[in-house]
């Protein structure tokens, strides 16, 4: 049962976080987030144990609305890593109440959210907190990504505190890339730093077969494409082979961005695909959190 705040409190709750609604504003640009934990608001005490405990789970989604596409999937994600993690589910509706709680302690109804699981140390159970920011958008300019050799320890859960792939995104960017893109020690392209990567071969999008993390957007637009006509796959995805594809994208929960270099490799920024991939995307249903 999701605790109900007096009146008083609940305004106490929405003057901290005032800070953090109505702006479209990219991550590098966002205020610190308004947070929860277990349905009241983050003490310093809360904060300094997701700081120091470093085993935890988490989905990021956009909310517009009060609302979320592709919000089964978060859920599923949460549920499934929660078992694996720690040998517990995680209650959906668990889940969907804390969201609203604080959407509604943040007074908005548009946001970017967070949903993070971590140990209770006081009994076998886990707590959950949930992050209110500014609604965030993905820049819609081509992207060009450097190749580094370096993939995620368990990439199909999606965790914080990834070294990796935050050290390799700022070499990209000091590199004179806008970041980077993940590959085995065979030249197999595995993701982005913080997103999927699907590519065209003039047919059908194909997303690399090796180990990543399948996002939310891309667990949509999986579901969507063959529905709007495109064919959608899973193959194994070289960098000496970039040369079979005519274009790619970048996905995750931010939206989509079309891909114009990897590495020395040049790729064709084909707008038409990126409003195709669009359309499919938002012809999703969403979801009331």
């Amino acid at each position: 049962m999701v605790e109900v705040k007096r009146a008083g409190e609940r305004a106490s709750c929405r003057a901290k976080a005032a800070a953090y609604r109505g702006r479209m504003t990219t991550p590098a640009a966002a205020a610190l987030p308004y947070a929860e934990f277990d349905g009241r608001p983050a003490t310093e005490d809360d904060l300094r144990r997701a700081l120091l405990v470093n085993y935890a789970h988490f989905t990021a989604m956009q909310v517009r609305g009060g609302r979320v596409r592709g919000l089964d999937l978060h859920l599923a994600r949460l549920d499934a890593a929660n078992r694996e993690m720690f040998e517990l589910p995680l209650d959906g509706g668990r889940v969907r109440g804390l969201i609203r709680h604080a959407l509604e302690n943040a007074d908005t109804a548009d946001a970017s959210v967070r949903v993070y699981a971590y140990p209770r140390l006081a009994d076998a159970a886990v707590t959950v907190m949930v992050t209110v920011a500014g609604p965030a958008r993905m820049p819609a300019e081509p992207r060009s990504l450097m190749p580094v050799p370096y993939t995620r320890t368990a990439p199909h859960l999606k965790r914080p505190g990834e070294f990796g792939q935050t050290y390799y995104a700022r070499l990209a960017r000091r590199s004179g890339f806008d970041d980077a893109l993940l590959t085995g020690p065979d030249g197999s392209v595995a993701e982005g730093a913080i997103a999927n990567i699907g590519f065209w071969d003039g047919t059908a999008v194909v997303w690399p077969q090796a180990p990543a993390l399948t996002g939310i957007t891309m667990g949509v637009l999986e579901r969507e494409l063959p529905g709007a006509g495109v064919e959608s796959v899973r193959r194994a995805v070289t960098l000496d082979g970039l040369g079979a594809y005519r274009s790619a994208f970048l996905s995750n929960s931010q939206g989509l961005a079309p891909v114009a270099r990897i590495g020395d490799t040049d790729l064709t920024v084909d707008e038409a695909l990126m409003r195709r991939l669009t359309a499919a995307y938002e012809a999703a249903p969403d979801e009331a959190v």
